[in-house]
């Protein structure tokens, strides 16, 4: 039987979801190692056992795989964000159509042969165009960064290389800041100090726009020194638009309050998604890599296969950056989402736009869009984009008693996303194809768009 502080020597036959590589004792007995990738032998020493598996610690790395890769990032593992850095792209490319096919086959019970390969970035780097940093004393230092994993210890950044470089140059000069001025943070040794004032620094950069929003998050109104802070981000930052403050006082591990002041310039900023503009507030949820989220988009706008005459559900549709891609397409799109703001922003979106074929409303899509169908409206096409657990059942059944000729899944989880296609199959939808896009690089997550047809067209 294994045991704790153990040492022996594994050969990785497989990667988890994580990214972490798996070994198996010979009782099939699967050890779980961060770092370690397919393909490798490694000696490794057990830090957990549980009763049917272990987590073990790379000791030495014996027989390298030719995929392994010096992480470019010097805290890598400290920060835990970028779990896969240490593999080449292609590896991480393969690893997430591997996970979705596992998913489909051991979850779904559907053929793993209809996901398709992983749909990369021709440049996996500096690709996120919002970030959000913690402010604290650690250790009786400032740190501005991310917090490890499982804990609210803040590791200290000075650059990362899969957010937009400005971002850094945002952080080093608020720094720079807190320390000339002693400003007190409210992260204190990983504890709550109610009098601290500053939460968090958070950055957003248009892709096409160049346009930038600086947010300091406050423990309440007061923000001393704020007009050096303006003047400081002003004269450094080039695309500077918005300088906001947010307040959040609450003792909640949510970032942002509702309240926002802006300090200077305008409220929002603006980016676009393929020809469509978007106003981005605060609180505006708007994807993280907008070059991928074309990719996705143009993707989901493929599977609908829409010829101008349809009529399109789009549940959960928040800010509507789906349904105004569908729009050009359709002949009607109705956008379902339970957050008010979402819906006001996708409104005020689709008037931005020109587009006068979208209606939106408020409220679960699983008992809106069953509404909308007995007040005889009908979808031919439906467009589905659900959180991390996935559809309502019931929202799945409402969609299969209308009949659609399409339905068009877009999910970030692909174990969710897996069990929703094997109710929709017995639904009647079959799954014609499965499309892996690499939203998160060198992070273990992973986007798909799956397009079902209704069994009785099947040909």
């Amino acid at each position: 039987m294994i045991e704790k502080n153990q040492e022996i020597i594994v050969d990785i036959l497989s990667e988890g979801y994580e990214g972490e590589g798996v070994a198996k004792l010979d009782n099939n007995f699967p050890i779980f190692i961060d770092g370690a990738l397919k393909g490798e032998k490694i000696k490794v020493k057990i830090i957990k056992v549980k009763k049917s598996y272990g987590y073990g610690k790379i000791i030495e790395i014996l027989e390298p795989s030719e995929e392994r890769r010096e992480p470019a990032c010097k805290i890598y593992k400290k920060c835990g964000g970028c779990k896969l850095q240490h593999m080449s792209y292609k590896a991480q490319l393969d690893f997430k159509r591997d996970r979705v096919k596992d998913c489909i086959e051991k979850i779904g019970k559907l053929n793993s042969d209809l996901v398709k390969p992983t749909i990369g970035m021709e440049n996996p780097y500096r690709y996120r165009n919002k970030v959000q940093l913690p402010i604290g004393i650690v250790n009786g230092e400032l740190h501005i960064g991310f917090f490890a994993p499982r804990s609210h210890d803040i590791i200290d950044m000075e650059t990362c290389y899969i957010q937009d470089e400005v971002a850094d140059k945002v952080v080093y000069l608020t720094r720079q800041w807190i320390l000339k001025h002693n400003i007190k943070p409210y992260n204190v040794e990983g504890k709550y100090d109610e009098s601290g004032i500053l939460r968090h620094i958070m950055v957003r950069r248009g892709y096409k726009t160049e346009e930038v929003m600086v947010v300091l998050v406050t423990n309440g109104k007061e923000l001393p020194y704020k007009e050096d802070f303006v003047e400081t981000i002003k004269e450094n930052i080039k695309g500077i638009k918005s300088i906001i403050q947010n307040i959040n006082s609450e003792k909640t591990n949510v970032i942002l309050g509702k309240e926002s002041i802006t300090l200077w310039g305008e409220d929002t900023i603006s980016d676009y998604i393929g020809e469509f503009k978007f106003n981005i507030s605060p609180l505006s949820f708007f994807q993280v890599n907008p070059i991928q989220t074309e990719v996705l988009y143009s993707k989901a706008l493929d599977f609908a296969k829409l010829s101008g005459e349809e009529v399109v559900f789009d549940a959960y549709c928040g800010t509507g950056t789906i349904t105004l891609f569908l729009s050009k397409k359709a002949k009607k799109v109705y956008g379902v989402e339970i957050v008010p703001q979402a819906i006001e922003n996708a409104k005020e979106n689709a008037k931005a736009n020109n587009i006068d074929n979208a209606e939106f409303f408020v409220g679960e899509s699983e008992v809106v869009i069953p509404d909308l169908i007995s007040k005889g409206i009908k979808g031919d096409v439906v467009v589905v984009d659900p959180p991390r657990k996935g559809c309502d059942i019931k929202l799945l059944e409402a969609i299969a008693s209308i009949n659609p000729k399409r339905i068009v899944y877009v999910s970030c989880d692909p174990s969710t996303l897996a069990r929703d296609l094997a109710i929709l199959d017995k639904l009647g939808y079959k799954t014609i194809e499965v499309q892996p896009v690499d939203m998160f690089p060198e992070t273990a997550h992973v986007e798909n768009v799956a397009k079902l047809i209704k069994k009785s067209n099947f040909c």
